[in-house]
Order: structure tokens, then sequence, then C-alpha cells
């Protein structure tokens, strides 16, 4: 349901997919894949005809780490795809596509810093362990 809606995330999946048959060395399955999977979503829309060829031009780099778009090889670029997913889902399910516990971690310190100008209380000082802590007079 996600992928009908969105044909961007669904061309980042499947070009990730290319990408994966590319560094697994499976060029003539990438170059099918490409031509049946990618190719008329590519027609239709020309940033993903951009991308598909920044991608396919990977297989002509015996060497990848000289080549122009090696970074398509990098794990961040799973990680960009991963989180554009992520995003997706938590979007879908009408949650907020940024996790809240930065932002509440954030909002603690903050309430923190402006109840140390004013009063003792117990305080949380190491986020990691959230441990209260006794004030100290």
């Amino acid at each position: 349901m996600i992928l009908d809606t969105n044909p961007q995330l669904f061309f980042q999946l499947q070009q990730q997919r290319l990408i994966e048959l590319i560094r697994n060395g499976k060029v003539e399955a990438a170059l099918e894949f490409a031509q049946e999977e990618l190719a008329p979503r590519a027609e239709e829309n020309q940033s993903f005809l951009e991308e598909l060829e920044r991608t396919i031009s990977l297989v002509a780099f015996e060497d990848t780490s000289n080549c122009p778009v090696g970074e398509l090889l990098d794990i961040s670029q799973r990680l960009k795809t991963a989180s554009e997913v992520n995003a997706a889902v938590l979007t879908s399910q009408s949650n907020e596509k940024d996790p809240k516990l930065p932002s509440l971690l954030k909002m603690l310190i903050w309430a923190q810093n402006k109840l140390d100008k004013k009063a003792a209380y117990p305080c949380i000082n190491d986020l990691s362990n959230a441990r209260l802590e006794d004030p100290t007079f």
C-alpha cells in the first residue's frame, strides 16, 4: 500500500536492489532487472531516468573505488534507503516520520537547565542510564 502511493520510494527500493545485484557481481541479472523493472518507470520520470543512468554506470567500472558514482555502493546509500522506507512507514501509520525520543531528551535537558537556576531537585545527568540523582546542597 505504501509503495502504491509513493512511486519515488518504490523506485528507490528497486534502485537499491539494482545496486545490490551490481555489488554482488551479478552484472547480467542487474542489466536484465534494470531493463525490465526500472527502465519503464524511468521513461515516465526524468529524475528516475537520471538515477537509473547513474546507477547502471557502476557496471562500466571494474574498480568502483575510482568510479564517479561509487558512493552508491557505500553503506550510507543503504542507510539512506532504509531511512526513507522507515519514514514512509511511520507516516503511513499516522506517526511523525522522526522519532520522538531525541526531541523529548532535548526538552528534558532544557527543562533541567531552567530548573537548575531556580530549585534543587532530583535530576537526570546521565541520559544513557536515566538515573535520577539527588540534588546537591
